[in-house]
């Protein structure tokens, strides 16, 4: 049983949708500041914040700004804003979500992609067979990573898979994925690198021509995004918007854990412009 729980409150879909984390005491937590990155003392099992379920649309991810960082549903010029489905691909092709303690510091340029960060915790892919659900906390071993360079800033998307899943103790570094998974990672790349042409904007582009990087090199991003949040939380790095407060680490921005009333209700229901299929010229099918 997880040691973590989600506290919903509003319908998926709608403005009012936000999903707190509570510990198994059921006292409110931080998914960015408080639950902690590593969930063994050798360090080789991540927790992972599930943001969004395999084969949805809705764009879902940790609100920095809010106290206590709830997953809440992005938008733009006040509407909710869904990914498209680039054929073959349905919504996200993975478990997709952030690891806890991270940062990608806006203020530091990556020496290897030559461009700064974006601001936002770690994303990572999970890619197990199992479906998640948002503020769901699994525990995932590292894989690789892929630098993908979003409007000039560096977005890493590590490549993990839950410690549970059936193939994991099988798939221990990049070459595994392809061996055991084949296909992913060319799926993967194209996910990114085309997710954003139906809204008008151009082709995404990748570091390393797109190659995905190994477990070792992948382990150092996450360690260097861990330091980069430690300055973060210290008050060593600009915080711009982000909101600090958590109620775990005794530090002044340590808050009592209150949250508003939980209201889980039923999913709203999508206009069914979210299902349409983009074929999009230069897609592998």
């Amino acid at each position: 049983m997880s040691e973590y729980s989600v506290h919903q409150v509003g319908a998926k879909n709608t403005l009012d949708y936000a999903a707190y984390i509570v510990d198994k005491s059921g006292k409110a937590v931080s998914p960015f500041h408080d639950i902690p990155l590593y969930a063994n003392p050798e360090k080789t099992i991540l927790n992972m914040v599930v943001e969004i379920p395999r084969w949805t649309n809705a764009k879902l991810e940790i609100n920095k700004e809010r106290k206590l960082n709830p997953i809440i549903q992005d938008t733009k010029k006040g509407k909710l804003r869904f990914v498209r489905n680039c054929f073959p691909h349905k919504g996200y092709i993975w478990n997709y979500g952030a690891l806890p303690k991270t940062w990608e510091d806006p203020h530091h340029q990556h020496p290897d992609t030559k461009a700064n960060g974006d601001n936002d915790p770690l994303d990572v892919c999970e890619i197990g067979e199992a479906v998640g659900y948002s503020g769901q906390v699994k525990q995932v071993k590292v894989l690789g990573v892929m630098a993908l360079l979003d409007d000039g800033e560096t977005d890493w998307k590590i490549i993990a898979i839950d410690v549970n899943d059936p193939h994991a103790a099988k798939v221990n570094d990049i070459e595994d994925v392809e061996r055991h998974f084949p296909g992913l990672l060319r799926a993967t790349n194209e996910w990114f690198r085309i997710y954003k042409i139906p809204d008008g904007k151009p082709e995404n582009q990748f570091a390393f021509s797109g190659e995905s990087k190994n477990k070792t090199y992948a382990q150092e991003i996450v360690r260097s995004c861990h330091e980069a949040w430690e300055g973060l939380i210290s008050g060593k790095a600009d915080k711009g918007e982000i909101a600090l407060d958590n109620t775990t680490l005794g530090n002044e921005n340590t808050v009592e854990p209150s949250l508003p009333a939980a209201n889980p209700l039923p999913d709203a229901p999508i206009d069914p412009s979210v299902d349409k299929w983009f074929y999009i010229s230069g897609a592998s099918v």
